[in-house]
C-alpha cells in the first residue's frame, strides 16, 4: 500500500513540471485515478491557520480574488479563471495546474492575489495553502464584461450559466450510495488541469482527478458558452476494493436542486407565489417514452426510481419562466437553468433515480437525481462513460408531442 502511495505522489509530481515529450491528456488522469484505487485511500489534511478559521461567514465573503490577477488576463484571452479561498466551510483544498505547450505548471497559493477586505488576518505567514476551487469566466452576456461561466467548489460541485441565467441548480462528478439505506460518501475533485485556450477559442478544456474513500475517477470537461451552454463529460471511474462496506448505489451524472414550494404545492404565508430552482423531472427512454414528475417538499424522505432498459436523457427543468410566477427580485427564480443530461453512447439498461428531502427554507438543496447502471463494474476495473449537460433557458427540452404545463 505504501508503494502504491509513493508512486501517486511521483506521478503527480512528474505531471506538475510538466511532461515535454507528449501532450497532456485524459488519459494521463485516468493513469492518476487507476493508481489511487489501487491504494489506500487517505484523507485530506484540513488543517488551516487559526486566524483564518476565526473568520465567521461575513468575514469569509470579505475574502475576494483580484480580477486584475485572473489566470490569462495580461494575454486577453476569451476565458479567465480565477480561485476560491480556503475557509471554515471550505476547508479542503485542491491543486491546479496550466496546460501549456511547455506541459503542466502548478499554479501556486499566492495572498498578493486575494483581497482580504476588513479582516485582520496575516497571510503572508500561511504559505500555499491551495484553493477551494475555480470559477472561468466568459463574456457571455457582453464583450465589454467577462460573466460567471461555471464554477467548480466543494466536493465534485459544478454549475454552469448561459446567456442571461443566474445560479441555481448545481451538478455532480458522481454520487455515491444516496438512497439505500448507507450512508452517503461524497468524491471530491482534487486535483485540476486548465487547458491554456487559443486567442479565438470558443470552448475550454479542463480536467479533474475524483477520489474518495471507495472509489477514485478522471474528468474531461469541455465547457461552450452560449445561450444555452453545453458541458461535454468524458468521465472513468474506478471503484476502490475495500474490506467493509461496497458501494451499493453509484449515481451517474447527478444533479442537485432545490424545491421549496410551488403551484403544486402552494405556501399561504409567504408573499411569492413560487420558490425553487427545479419544478420537475424529464426522463426521456430509449424507447421513446417521455416522464414528467412534478416535483415537491415532501413531509419525509421520498425516493423513485424510474427503470429502462436505455436511457435518452434526463433533466431537473425550470419550466415557470416568468417573473409574475415568483415574484422575487432578487433571487429571480425565472432565470435559473435548467440542466439536460444526455448520454453520448449507450449507457445501457439502468434507472433514474429521484430523492426529494423535506426542506424549512430555500437555502437547502432537497432534491437530487442521477442514473443508476444496472450493473457496477468490480473493483478496479474502468467504468466510461460521456454525456453533455446543456443549461437552458427560456428554450428548453420539450417531449417531441405535447407537454405538461401545470399540475394540481
Amino acid at each position: 500500500m505504501a508503494l502504491g502511495a509513493a508512486c501517486l505522489l511521483g506521478g503527480q509530481a512528474a505531471l506538475a513540471q510538466g511532461n515535454q515529450g507528449a501532450r497532456f491528456g485524459f488519459e494521463d488522469v485516468a493513469r492518476l485515478a487507476q493508481e489511487r484505487a489501487q491504494s489506500t485511500y487517505r484523507a485530506p489534511d484540513t488543517a488551516l491557520p487559526a486566524d483564518l478559521l476565526s473568520l465567521d461567514y461575513d468575514g469569509l465573503r470579505d475574502i475576494r480574488f483580484r480580477p486584475a490577477q485572473a489566470l490569462w488576463r495580461d494575454a486577453q484571452l476569451p476565458f479567465e479563471a480565477m480561485f476560491f479561498h480556503l475557509g471554515e466551510n471550505q476547508r479542503l483544498p485542491v491543486r491546479v495546474h496550466e496546460l501549456g505547450p511547455a506541459g503542466a505548471r502548478p499554479l501556486a497559493y499566492r495572498a498578493g492575489d486575494f483581497d482580504f477586505g476588513k479582516n485582520r488576518v496575516d497571510p503572508q505567514a500561511w504559505g500555499d495553502l491551495g484553493f477551494a476551487g475555480l470559477r472561468v469566466h466568459y463574456p457571455l452576456n457582453s464583450a465589454a464584461y467577462k460573466d460567471e461561466l461555471i464554477t467548480f467548489l466543494g466536493a465534485s460541485y459544478f454549475r454552469a450559466l448561459g446567456a442571461g441565467q443566474q445560479y441555481g441548480l448545481s451538478a455532480r462528478g458522481l454520487a455515491i450510495d444516496t438512497t439505500g439505506g448507507n450512508p452517503e460518501e461524497f468524491p471530491r475533485f482534487t486535483d485540476f488541469w486548465l487547458e491554456r485556450p487559443d486567442a479565438g477559442a470558443a470552448q475550454l478544456t479542463l480536467y479533474a482527478l475524483l477520489d474518495s474513500p471507495r472509489a477514485s475517477g478522471a474528468y474531461r470537461f469541455e465547457i461552450q458558452p452560449g445561450a444555452q451552454s453545453v458541458t461535454r463529460v468524458q468521465a472513468r471511474v474506478y471503484l476502490r476494493p475495500v474490506s467493509g462496506r461496497p458501494v451499493a448505489v453509484l449515481g451517474v451524472a447527478p444533479l442537485t436542486s432545490m424545491f421549496f414550494f410551488g403551484e403544486n404545492q402552494p405556501r399561504r404565508s409567504d408573499f411569492r407565489p413560487e420558490v425553487h430552482d427545479s419544478d420537475g423531472l424529464l426522463i426521456a427512454t430509449g424507447e421513446g417514452e417521455w416522464l414528467w414528475r412534478p416535483l415537491q417538499n415532501p413531509a419525509r424522505p421520498t425516493a423513485n426510481a424510474f427503470s429502462m432498459n436505455r436511457l435518452q436523457g434526463f433533466g431537473l427543468m425550470q419550466r415557470d419562466r416568468a417573473f409574475a410566477s415568483y415574484e422575487d427580485v432578487e433571487a429571480r427564480y425565472e432565470r435559473r437553468p435548467s440542466a439536460w443530461v444526455r448520454p453520448l453512447g449507450d449507457w445501457g439498461p439502468g434507472r433514474v433515480e429521484l430523492l426529494q428531502l423535506p426542506t424549512p427554507d430555500e437555502t437547502h438543496d432537497n432534491v437530487v437525481a442521477y442514473w443508476v447502471p444496472a450493473t457496477l463494474p468490480a473493483p478496479g476495473t474502468p467504468m466510461d462513460f460521456a454525456y453533455e449537460i446543456s443549461w437552458q433557458g427560456d428554450v428548453q427540452q420539450r417531449p417531441p408531442g405535447s407537454w405538461v404545463t401545470q399540475s394540481r
